[in-house]
């Protein structure tokens, strides 16, 4: 039987190296270890790129949303392993990313990823962002499972 985990702001942050302003992940709703995950970030207007991106026209970064699909699938990664506490989840690649629809301050964004296949430490994964139900962003993300310096 698959175990379905969900996370709260304080398990994220001792999963994650990343703090205010860049952690990008609110809640994981569900978790299943080496399968997918679902999680959230909600998108408030005082964070802190829409003093610039765009003045008078709030949009979250393009990728900053490619960070937040890629953070979640780093706590997917760290949700199968023992010990995360000397590794970091590191970017290596992207494909196929299309940008689908704006996502805008009161928007909730929504996270999915999937496990497409892991070898030794690298890992792919199918990445989904949808704001109401409908795709803003989808990507393949590929990553490394590194030791901390």
């Amino acid at each position: 039987m698959e175990q379905n985990i969900q996370m709260d702001i304080q398990r994220i942050l001792q999963l994650l190296p990343h703090r205010y302003p860049f952690l990008l992940v609110d809640r994981v709703v569900e978790c299943v270890p080496a399968s997918h995950i679902k999680a959230y970030k909600n998108v408030t207007m005082n964070e802190p790129f829409f003093q610039g991106h765009f003045p008078g026209v709030p949009i979250m970064p393009g990728v900053l949303i490619l960070e937040a699909l890629a953070q979640t699938g780093g706590l997917l990664a760290a949700s199968g392993m023992e010990n995360m506490a000397d590794k970091l989840f590191l970017f290596t690649g992207l494909d196929g990313v299309k940008f689908r629809r704006q996502v805008v301050p009161g928007d909730r964004l929504d996270l999915e990823c999937g496990n497409l296949r892991t070898k030794l430490r690298m890992c792919k994964m199918d990445a989904k962002a949808y704001v109401d139900g409908k795709l803003a962003c989808e990507a393949q993300i590929t990553a490394a499972i590194g030791d901390r310096p």
